[in-house]
């Protein structure tokens, strides 16, 4: 039985490993049709693999591999494969390029060209290569160009791989939009882009030792960002026809791997999970997130999770939430509890314009956070999005309940002082701004309000239903001096709206009735104040227990 290629993403590795291939050599076609295009897909999508897998395919250097290709899907179109093996090719990925400085990334980059260079030594030995151009080489394998040079750097090398090769050359550069995204993080944006454009202008568009540049990324950043002047240049994104089965596994691809695993079973579990995303008008299943389950039940856990999660990137996500306005909290419950909302798409970003709300959910879409499931004008870009799967609906929760913990924490020194100065109005304000920013997908019985309140009050000496009096209060807040002032909370949690104030009376009386405080007095504690809250969704009242 093969093996699961977590990670995998060498093309030759995966084969000669017998690691379990989802034949993508098509996408080998799609390339040939191409003089410069750029295919953009969320992470962990299959991106580096398929580039890999080109530069196998294409590269005159790696013609003892061919026999890779053995028994695929490219091997039966006789026109495709005369380009087997037929051209210099420069295959680099910018995906570790996530330095905190522009300079730290200027560095980065040079080591990839440095490492180029390593791999085509023969350009050093050259004939068809003049002295002056070997100096130069020299300088990117020691790392001592200029950065003018650097960015020139593929430009160069294509001409001095067509020189001495007589060839032109297929240019290959993975998850271009990395370090955009570092950049924008890091407070080093408009250096990054400027950098790029130099690097993607002189490579991609005034380069005619170029055969065909190929790039993939997540987003497709907008042309006069760094693609200036880039005619011959198409886009492949999510919403596009073309390549739509090339990335991700299909419905077909997933069943015969599950199939191949005995696991046909897990069939509905995988699809709710992992399916979901449209590619064009495909049905497309999340490869890394299938074959990391596939993984897990045969070792003998079947439970599914969220294996995105523990992937980089959901930060940006966090970010959102925080600067949420009320219409995006809205939006938000509407998604998490399974809804759709209608909004404008705009294909092309810039990731400095990604702070911008009405740019938010085109980010969601375009890295694999929302789905696309309807358009509803085609001409102005207006879709209708949801929550993929439950997956992602999981990754928004979570982020959801660490946010929402941060914000109850910020808020508890505020609450617990308007309890003790018996400021009844700002308790009252405080706790409902906190349950208004709260998401539907929130169980809200008296569990979640109890242990929200007790998080709130975690700084402080706090007991939970213990025995005072005659019964066991919900929460009492105890002062480490007893004659100082503590409190006893009692919380219900209305069945109607409209009985909210009822229940907090209620609740009120519950204190009094069962001699909450006058049991803790007893015991000591001189100074008690008691509040009956009732709470109902994301409302509350509070009421001073008299």
């Amino acid at each position: 039985m093969k093996h699961i290629p977590i990670g995998i993403e060498s093309f030759k590795e995966l084969i000669d490993g017998e690691y379990y291939y989802v034949d993508k050599t098509l996408f080998i076609k799609d390339v040939c049709k191409e003089k410069v295009a750029l295919y953009t897909r969320p992470r962990r999508f299959g991106k580096t693999l398929n580039m890999n897998m080109l530069y196998y395919f294409f590269s005159l250097k790696q013609k003892e591999n061919a026999y890779l290709f053995d028994g695929l899907h490219i091997t039966k179109d006789a026109e495709i494969l005369r380009y087997q093996n037929q051209y210099p090719v420069i295959f680099i990925t910018l995906k570790d390029m996530k330095q905190v400085s522009f300079e730290n990334q200027k560095a980065m980059f040079a080591i990839l060209i440095q490492e180029i260079v390593r791999n085509n030594k023969e350009l050093l030995d050259s004939e068809e290569v003049s002295t002056f151009d070997k100096e130069q080489l020299v300088a990117y394998s020691r790392r001592t160009q200029s950065d003018v040079d650097l960015q020139n750097a593929l430009k160069f090398l294509c001409v001095c791989l067509k020189q001495h090769y007589h060839k032109n050359v297929i240019l290959l550069i993975d998850e271009y939009d990395v370090p955009l995204q570092s950049a924008y993080l890091n407070g080093y944006y408009d250096e990054m882009a400027d950098f790029l454009s130099g690097i993607f202008s002189a490579a991609l568009k005034t380069n005619d030792a170029l055969e065909k540049g190929i790039l993939t990324g997540c987003l497709r950043i907008a042309k006069e960002s760094i693609f200036t002047g880039l005619n011959n240049f198409n886009v492949y994104s999510i919403t596009e026809e073309p390549s739509s089965t090339c990335f991700g596994f299909t419905p077909e691809e997933t069943l015969k791997l599950l199939e191949y695993y005995h696991l046909k079973s897990y069939g509905q579990t995988v699809k709710e999970w992992y399916d979901g995303y449209l590619f064009g008008n495909k049905e497309i299943y999340n490869p890394w997130s299938v074959l990391k389950y596939v993984l897990k039940i045969l070792q003998g856990n079947d439970v599914p999770e969220s294996f995105w999660a523990n992937t980089s990137g959901n930060d940006i996500i966090y970010q959102y939430i925080q600067k949420a306005d009320s219409q995006m909290r809205t939006d938000f419950d509407t998604l998490t509890s399974g809804g759709r909302i209608t909004q404008t798409v705009r294909y092309e970003l810039t990731y400095r314009e990604m702070d911008q709300i009405n740019n938010i959910y085109s980010f969601l879409l375009f890295t694999g956070y929302l789905k696309a499931i309807a358009c509803v004008d085609k001409d102005k870009a207006v879709y209708q999005l949801m929550i993929p799967n439950k997956e992602i609906n999981r990754i928004y929760t979570l982020i959801f309940e660490e946010w929402f913990q941060e914000q109850v924490k910020a808020k508890s020194r505020t609450l617990v002082d308007a309890f003790m100065k018996e400021d009844v109005e700002t308790a009252n304000e405080v706790l409902n701004t906190i349950l208004f920013k709260s998401i539907s997908y929130f169980d809200y019985d008296e569990k979640f309000y109890h242990g929200m309140l007790v998080g709130m009050l975690s700084d402080y000496q706090i007991v939970s239903n213990q025995e005072t009096g005659n019964g066991r209060s919900d929460i009492m807040v105890l002062p480490a001096y007893k004659k100082k002032r503590g409190l006893v909370l009692e919380v219900k949690v209305a069945t109607k709206e409209k009985d909210i104030e009822i229940t907090a009376q209620r609740a009120c009386h519950q204190i009094r009735e069962m001699n909450y405080i006058d049991g803790l007095q007893e015991r000591g504690y001189t100074d008690i104040i008691g509040y009956g809250i009732a709470f109902y969704k994301k409302t509350c009242v509070i009421m001073l227990a008299k």
